[in-house]
């Protein structure tokens, strides 16, 4: 559990970075962007495997794939759902509309929190319940305030949502089905980067964009890398609940590149905060809880090991 909430932290903070790292692109439109991200991903997000141990899940996917074609079809489905998120991700903050974005990762924990409750029967804890009441009364305030809701925000919500949900019911929620989603789209993405004119030109005229290029990819390969070994180790409304420390990070960001929050829009983000403030004393306490079960058990061994010795004697 706790490696989990680890690597959940680590992608928040991550994707954090990554959404401030967009004013470093300006060259590249943002489908320039979203190639060259795919581009420089994957060989870091290999590295990033092969130093956790997860390089054995893409030769396993492959052999499925030989066993059963039909695979095949349902990667290039989570592909096309994991790629369209990417390409949004690195779109919003270019275009004004980070914020929208935000707001979509506010509220895909509460889809997965409803997915984890209906489709795998999982339970929350009074914590996590309050969490959840605390973030749904700020959505809900915001799709009140505006009678709608930005597709951005419903695109994140729910595409993610699926994503998550076919990758678990075709067993490859690891890295390597990341990986294979990747490698799937990896054809469109090479086509992104070379639209425009004389695209290869940009490289020589801003010479520094080979290394922006670089740590583009070294910074999705640690988020999304991370995010999907977060996925992996927590069960789905754990893992909900906490993402929304990354849509908090997010917004911050936005308003840094200049976007605006209204009057009417705090008591949205406010008790999305609040739900969040939740979750991180969950877990202290959670971790407090453990702390003295371990000393209790250490204890109790000790007790044992006395009472074993003195009954020899």
């Amino acid at each position: 559990m706790f490696k989990g909430i680890a690597y959940s932290v680590l992608a928040s903070v991550t994707f954090g970075v990554l959404y401030f790292y967009t004013q470093l692109l300006g060259a590249f439109n943002s489908e320039q962007t979203f190639g060259w991200r795919i581009v420089a991903t994957l060989p870091f997000l290999t590295l990033f495997m092969w130093f956790s141990g997860d390089l054995i899940h893409i030769k396993t996917i492959f052999k499925r794939i030989l066993a059963r074609p039909r695979l095949l079809l349902l990667l290039m489905m989570t592909s096309v759902l994991t790629s369209a998120q990417l390409w949004l991700f690195l779109w919003a903050p270019m275009h004004g509309r980070g914020l929208q974005v935000s707001l979509g990762y506010f509220l895909l924990p509460l889809v997965l929190v409803l997915a984890g409750s209906i489709l795998y029967g999982e339970k929350l804890s009074k914590f996590q319940y309050l969490a959840v009441l605390l973030a749904a009364l700020g959505v809900g305030h915001e799709i009140w305030r505006l009678g709608s809701i930005a597709w951005e925000t419903v695109f994140v919500a729910i595409g993610y949502a699926a994503y998550f949900i076919l990758r678990k019911k075709i067993q490859t929620d690891n890295l390597g089905g990341f990986w294979w989603d990747l490698l799937l789209i990896l054809p469109i993405a090479i086509f992104f980067a070379q639209t425009g004119d004389t695209p290869y030109l940009k490289f020589l005229a801003h010479p520094s964009l080979v290394f922006v290029v670089i740590g583009l990819g070294l910074l999705s390969a640690i988020g999304l890398g991370s995010y999907i070994l977060a996925s992996r180790y927590l069960p789905l409304i754990i893992f909900g609940l906490l993402g929304y420390l990354e849509p908090v990070l997010l917004a911050l960001v936005s308003l840094l590149l200049g976007e605006k929050i209204g009057a009417g829009e705090w008591f949205t983000y406010i008790p999305i905060w609040l739900a969040v403030l939740v979750l991180v004393i969950e877990g202290a306490v959670h971790l407090v809880q453990q702390k003295q079960r371990k000393q209790h058990l250490q204890l109790n061994v000790k007790q044992y090991s006395k009472r074993v010795g003195m009954d020899e004697k």
